[in-house]
């Protein structure tokens, strides 16, 4: 990817404070050719109402800009939020793609969500399934997609010219690194994975998914490769394997699970379908008891 980094992108960040998610547009600056990262559907668990107003908001600034939509590209299968890369894609078009990881996660959860047979397990429902060192053109931007595996197995950091977009895998430096006790997880994977994502050149921009304002700041989603391996409170430069899958493992002893993660889950394993419709029009999502 060295060859590419002198590409700088035209970043803009959507941020979704019901979800703490961090929605990008990211555009080639020498074309109308654009791709979107990790969008949100808005999700009302209480009522089981679904609307579009973070999507639309994407949505209408494509159309202002007058791009054109060619990826809607999914870290991976987001358990905190709803994905919109359909309804988006319904409006404006693009390809739908993710890690091809999928597969697995597809595998384990649709025993705990009792999918049967008519759901299939090998990543069918999107339009592409990334390998590692996979690479694809937003215009005239070059894209590659890494598998960085830990927090998820279908987990991949998207790189993009001089950004890195790093999903769940990492935080801002004062938040940390994701949790990797979900089915699939593996601390060790995940120390793996970042300290490949802080190989690259140390001003690289990276990107997150979410922020929780740790003490209270600001929002932020956007630091480099410099700045997490001189702070991360979790895996800066000098911090150890052995000490990194210790602290995450005793951290994430003591945290509950995301509270979207059934429907999220459900949706998002399938490419952001919802489900289908009874005869009355009506769309269920499943509760498995005891399955966390």
């Amino acid at each position: 990817m060295t060859e590419t980094t002198d590409q700088k992108p035209i970043i803009t960040a959507f941020f979704d404070a019901a979800t703490n998610t961090v929605s990008y547009v990211v555009q080639d600056p020498q074309s109308s050719a654009c791709a979107v990262i990790d969008s949100v559907l808005d999700f009302d668990y209480a009522s089981g109402r679904i609307s579009y107003q973070s999507a639309d908001r994407i949505i209408d600034h494509i159309r202002e800009k007058g791009l054109d939509l060619v990826w809607l590209i999914e870290t991976h299968v987001h358990a905190d939020h709803l994905s919109a890369a359909p309804y988006i894609q319904q409006a404006l078009g693009g390809k739908i793609g993710i890690g091809s990881g999928i597969r697995i996660v597809q595998e384990t959860f649709g025993k705990i969500f009792n999918e049967g047979t008519a759901f299939q397990r090998d990543g069918s429902q999107f339009d592409r399934l990334f390998e590692d060192g996979d690479r694809y053109q937003i215009g005239h931007l070059q894209a590659e997609a890494w598998h960085t595996p830990g927090h998820t197995p279908a987990c991949m950091t998207h790189l993009i010219g001089d950004a890195a977009f790093v999903g769940d895998t990492l935080f801002m430096p004062d938040g940390g690194t994701a949790r990797a006790d979900f089915p699939g997880g593996d601390a060790h994977a995940l120390y793996r994975s970042i300290r490949r994502i802080l190989s690259l050149p140390e001003e690289t921009r990276l990107f997150m998914c979410h922020d929780y304002a740790p003490n209270g700041r600001e929002f932020r989603w956007e630091t480099t490769v410099g700045a997490e391996r001189a702070e991360n409170i979790h895996i800066r430069d000098g911090v150890s394997e052995e000490a990194f899958v210790a602290m995450r493992s005793a951290r994430d002893a003591t945290l509950g699970m995301p509270k979207l993660i059934i429907p999220s889950i459900q949706v998002n394993m399938k490419a952001g379908t919802l489900p289908e419709q009874d005869d009355e029009g009506r769309r269920f999502l499943k509760v498995p008891l005891n399955a966390f």
